[in-house]
């Protein structure tokens, strides 16, 4: 029998569908976007602040108001989630930004019977999203599935460590938000280092925290990289216009979501991103879609690296 699946958080919806369990998810998240097909799925919680039309600043004062007064950034719909019927429940206990963590669906849980399983998913680093990869299997039946996709992911890491072995680590400053700046944290400074760059200001396996411009100038980067969390490419690119001109670094703006923020099956695919983004010669872009654009400062036009790069197959 089908087990009966409600994800809170897009990444574990991601990766259901990565290891063909899509059809157990019955309810998703307002963020749970990819594959497209999830956005028939009912919607189980929403954002409890209003910030589709907030620049940067703005989501940031409203988020730190709403979490130092104790309340939470999202809604949950209890009685949809009670008529879902959820088997397992897919949530975090990482970042109260980014999905609802434990306190909200503890209390939406209390009451339901029988209380499905809550399976955490909060990983600081590579390994531990492969951890993720494989629970969710285990929750799905899908594990020989995701055995097999963690060792894909595997092979692609190595392919680009391969790769970039011999080549001089290029300086970066990785920024998952803009206004205010903040670090690369968890995950990405690994991704980073797998290929072929040194963030020196980022915080491997730890939280992303605040920094001024005179820090990210002082790290002496040869490139930015504009990631904002919760943000695609088209976004990113507005955000990192305003850079370009403040800095003789290289500013690169990617889709983060797909990529970065997102602790998901495609975390090999973004570290090929970053090492043709850092080493274009060495390792050739493999893909059809390019998720990124390098900000010209000149012109202000924006040109993708494989564009203006000379590029050789890896």
């Amino acid at each position: 029998m089908t087990v009966r699946v409600v994800s809170f958080l897009p990444a574990a919806t991601e990766i259901a569908y990565a290891l063909g369990a899509g059809d157990c998810l019955v309810g998703r998240s307002h963020e749970c976007d990819y594959p497209p097909q999830v956005k028939e799925l009912p919607v189980v919680s929403r954002p409890s602040l209003a910030i589709d039309q907030l620049a940067q600043s703005e989501i940031d004062a409203a988020v730190s108001e709403k979490l130092a007064s104790g309340q939470s950034l999202y809604l949950v719909d209890e009685q949809l989630l009670r008529k879902l019927r959820p088997d397992f429940v897919f949530t975090q206990d990482l970042c109260q930004v980014c999905a609802p963590s434990g306190n909200e669906l503890t209390r939406a849980l209390a009451e339901m019977s029988p209380r499905p399983t809550m399976i955490w998913l909060t990983p600081r680093n590579l390994s531990e999203i492969e951890e993720n990869i494989l629970s969710i299997g285990d929750a799905t039946g899908t594990i020989e599935t995701a055995t097999e996709l963690v060792e894909r992911n595997r092979r692609r890491i190595a392919r680009v460590e391969d790769a970039v072995s011999g080549a001089r680590p290029r300086r970066v400053v990785f920024l998952e938000w803009v206004d205010p700046f903040f670090c690369a944290g968890h995950w990405v400074p690994e991704m980073i280092t797998a290929a072929g760059g040194v963030d020196p200001i980022g915080q491997a396996g730890g939280d992303s925290h605040r920094m001024t411009w005179n820090e990210v100038i002082d790290a002496e980067p040869e490139m930015i990289i504009v990631a904002p969390c919760g943000y695609g490419l088209a976004d990113s690119m507005k955000i990192a216009s305003n850079l370009r001109n403040r800095t003789s670094a290289s500013v690169y703006a990617v889709d983060a979501n797909a990529y970065f923020a997102r602790p998901g099956p495609r975390v090999a695919e973004g570290i090929e991103l970053l090492a043709h983004i850092f080493h274009p010669e060495l390792f050739a872009w493999p893909h059809p879609h390019e998720p990124w654009s390098r900000m010209d400062r000149r012109s202000g036009a924006t040109y993708s690296a494989s564009h203006s790069e000379t590029s050789a197959p890896a």
